[in-house]
């Protein structure tokens, strides 16, 4: 869930937030396609994917459920535009983008109505996550499964010390919790599963790490996406800002710069039958 049109969210959208998603699901895609692999999504299964920005995640469920239905839903409408197109541009029939919001009730046509819901990265950026959940499970049918992957920041390391990168995970931490969201979301999933009735609910941890500039580089991406955010929020000048995305770029060249994501937590629990 992506864009403007969420005042909590403090990524930028649009197109330019799509580069960044794109990049970031290029890294995520043997550990997403991994934990669909350990969960099984059926053939013929109804998918809904819950904030999917560009729509990566929601092609892959497309793929794996090729005779069933995948519905995509974000607030950035701009970002659907371009999910459209390229669902579209991969032939894909099965697929489908619209606007909605997991933070209201849903409607009476989609109670009930997915064997799998999947929300990736949104749940950080509500200030009632429990209630998402708690909408995302009113739309399972009995025996669905929710999946939901999300982050733990302070789970951040680097080798050698990089004070550009601990810079930035102290900004994008406070720009977070100020707007009422938790970025360190991650351990309190399992809970939240639990707590809106979900049964048999486990966890996987993953973190992914190295020397690779593409990996290293979403963090100089990132940093560069909450711009807006930060300086909004007066906590470092726009002099002091632009030199620490530059230092980050230039640690994720460095070879021998070893910086990881942020750890991630991946949890599911089923609708009781």
């Amino acid at each position: 869930m992506t864009g403007p049109s969420i005042p909590t969210y403090v990524i930028r959208g649009g197109s330019e937030g799509r580069e960044r998603l794109r990049a970031l699901a290029r890294l995520l895609v043997p550990t997403t396609e991994a934990l669909f692999d350990r969960i099984g999504i059926p053939a013929d299964a109804r998918c809904l994917d819950v904030g999917c920005g560009g729509g990566d995640v929601t092609v892959a469920l497309a793929r794996r459920a090729a005779s069933g239905r995948v519905l995509g839903t974000d607030l950035d409408a701009a970002q659907l535009d371009l999910a459209r197109a390229e669902a579209n541009a991969a032939g894909l029939t099965n697929v489908e983008y619209r606007v909605a919001d997991v933070t209201t009730t849903p409607a009476g046509g989609d109670l009930g109505a997915y064997d799998v819901v999947y929300i990736r990265f949104v749940l950080t950026h509500l200030p009632d996550p429990a209630g998402a959940v708690a909408n995302a499970t009113a739309q399972l049918a009995p025996g669905g499964v929710l999946i939901v992957e999300d982050i733990d920041f302070r789970g951040h390391f680097c080798d050698p010390d990089v004070p550009s990168f601990w810079r930035m995970v102290d900004w994008y931490t406070r720009v977070v919790q100020a707007r009422g969201c938790d970025p360190n979301i991650g351990p309190r999933l399992p809970g939240l599963l639990r707590g809106a009735g979900l049964v048999d609910v486990d966890l996987h941890v993953i973190q992914p790490a190295g020397y690779e500039t593409d990996l290293k580089e979403l963090q100089a991406l990132t940093l560069e996406r909450i711009a807006d955010a930060v300086l909004g929020a007066r906590l470092v000048e726009l002099p002091e800002f632009e030199a620490t995305v530059d230092e980050l770029y230039a640690a994720a060249r460095d070879p021998d710069v070893l910086l990881s994501l942020p750890r991630i937590v991946q949890t599911w629990g089923r609708c009781p039958s």
